[in-house]
């Protein structure tokens, strides 16, 4: 929950704003400032004052506790220019509060703290378990000095400056360790603990059996991902609690699921109890990975629990995002977000050139040139499947005509696929003309090199019969001028000689340039790789200076 807390009617003005656009993150507080601040600071997540900063740094500073609990609190000023982080920028989320509430009210993020200054992941800031020399490590990787990185398992991480060797030292493990003087250990939630329990287990005998089963082996709790058992014990308040107190959530199996699982300890009790001869050792190796500690009994008398311990491989992650059709103000937040997430993107080299500047640092870039795309996917695919965090881009969607299909023709389900939606070259070519995809539409690329002509040249005349406005992709090239002309004239036996057409170049980048022309009188030579082309149907106008396509047909037939 998000406490809004104002003093001034302009103040007012643009807490409403805020709490309008975010109707369910938000809690107004009135009355009087001071008391105001000290019921939302006790209350809420994360705050936003319409107050001067010197004001409320005067009204948090008796309310301080330590950066683990403070919420957040960013300071909007009267004018509405600045919104800036100024309490819990990374622990407390008032960095990101802070750009939020810039989009929202137009205002400038003002964050305070270094890394996020100079473009830095925090290591406090990376959704995992972060202890040792953490101030020291991060200030190295502020200075530019030698840092080195010791995976010793794997996990998808953001971008950081780190090599093989250094004075400091970033380790990610989840075995129990003692940081040395400049190094910060990240623990990724890599291990999954199976649990079998009797009815009325007490909750004490399950955690003294994990805990002791994990710290036997040397692994760290912190690194424990969930607590997983058979649906038959959903809702057995030992686990149920042990979980809690764990801060992991319990994950149940149905019992057919675990029968089906390969373990080395398996038993006839369970089996005739809840229909598997193993709850302990399936449950946690029912999603793959290394069994640490085979199953192992509780010391009750009787034992009225068991559990395992699974290392679980961390997975990559290839993110496919559309960059759009050139212009920056069109590249999606989203977009953004992926690319400083990913530590390697892969891409033609001219779109890398569009984006390079919002890389963070130690981004490790893969490019290359025109004609490589199902290279580009494989390298992106076998970069997620070594753990890396991997963006893949292409221009416009990602998934039209460009490398969402090859990278998912590849991937397999050992990585995560996200796809990140981008503004397409129909849709900003179509912005520019006014409105020529107003009633249903169809884009086809017109290039042969991997569909034949036989099969696009079926599709346009499919289209031309259908009276659908066409968006023609890749038109002409040197040595490819003969497809458009022919696609024009299947279009032009269903359509009149003075139909509308868009003539759409390098849409929304600095050297645009957009002509509407016709039918009978567009000249193809005067089209490239860079052009979109769209044809209207039989009902598509010039109204204005501008293509549109009513939404129905009732227009037509009254303008007749």
């Amino acid at each position: 929950m998000i406490g809004l807390i104002s003093a001034t009617a302009a103040g007012a003005a643009a807490r409403d704003r805020l709490a309008a656009a975010w109707p369910d993150r938000t809690r107004v507080y009135g009355g009087p400032v001071a008391d105001a601040v000290r019921a939302a600071f006790a209350e809420c997540d994360r705050l936003v004052c319409f107050l001067a900063t010197g004001a409320v740094v005067r009204l948090v500073a008796p309310l301080l506790h330590g950066k683990a609990d403070d919420p957040g609190v960013v300071c909007v000023d009267e004018a509405g220019r600045f919104a800036v982080s100024l309490l819990g920028g990374h622990g407390g989320g008032a960095n990101e509060l802070a750009r939020e509430v810039g989009e929202v009210l137009g205002a400038e993020p003002v964050v305070t703290t270094a890394t996020d200054a100079v473009g830095l992941p925090g290591l406090d800031t990376l959704g995992l378990p972060v202890e040792g020399d953490v101030a020291a490590v991060s200030r190295a990787l502020l200075d530019g000095e030698a840092v080195a990185l010791r995976a010793e398992v794997t996990w998808p991480l953001p971008p950081l400056p780190v090599g093989a060797e250094g004075a400091y030292t970033v380790r990610v493990t989840d075995r129990i360790v003692e940081p040395a003087d400049g190094e910060a250990v990240l623990r990724p939630p890599t291990l999954v603990v199976g649990v079998g329990a009797s009815k009325g287990a007490p909750v004490e005998e399950v955690l003294a059996l994990v805990e002791g089963a994990l710290r036997e082996a040397g692994l760290s709790a912190a690194s424990v991902a969930e607590l997983a058992t058979v649906d038959a014990k959903a809702g057995e308040p030992g686990l149920v609690e042990a979980a809690r107190r764990l801060g992991v959530p319990l994950v149940t199996h149905p019992a057919e699921d675990l029968a089906g699982v390969a373990v080395p300890n398996p038993s006839d009790a369970p089996l005739a109890a809840v229909g598997t001869p193993s709850v302990a050792e399936a449950a946690a190796l029912v999603g793959g990975g290394e069994l640490l500690v085979p199953k192992r009994k509780s010391a009750g008398s009787p034992a009225m629990a068991t559990c395992a311990v699974v290392r679980r491989p961390g997975r990559g992650r290839l993110a496919v995002v559309g960059l759009g059709p050139g212009a920056r103000d069109l590249l999606t937040p989203r977009a953004r977000d992926e690319l400083r997430r990913a530590s390697v993107l892969v891409g033609l080299d001219q779109y890398v050139d569009q984006i390079r500047d919002l890389l963070r640092p130690g981004t490790r870039v893969l490019e290359s040139g025109l004609g490589a795309e199902e290279e580009r996917a494989c390298t992106a695919v076998e970069e997620a499947r070594r753990g890396q965090a991997v963006a893949l881009i292409g221009s416009g969607d990602a998934g039209v005509y460009a490398m969402a299909s090859p990278a998912l023709a590849e991937a397999s389900d050992d990585i995560d696929v996200v796809g990140v939606p981008g503004v397409t070259a129909a849709l900003a070519a179509g912005a520019l003309l006014g409105a020529p995809l107003g009633h249903d539409h169809v884009s086809i690329s017109l290039s042969d090199l991997h569909t034949p002509w036989e099969v696009i040249e079926r599709r346009v005349r499919a289209a031309a019969e259908a009276d659908l406005v066409v968006t023609f992709y890749n038109p002409r090239s040197r040595g490819r001028d003969w497809q458009l002309p022919k696609a024009l004239a299947v279009l032009a036996g269903h359509r009149a000689p003075g139909t509308p057409v868009g003539v759409v170049r390098n849409a929304s980048r600095a050297d645009e340039s957009v002509r509407l022309t016709t039918l009978a009188a567009l000249d193809p030579a005067t089209v490239d790789m860079m052009t979109v082309v769209t044809v209207g149907n039989t009902a598509t106008r010039q109204i204005a200076g501008r293509m549109v396509t009513p939404r129905g047909y009732r227009w037509q037939e009254e303008t007749r």
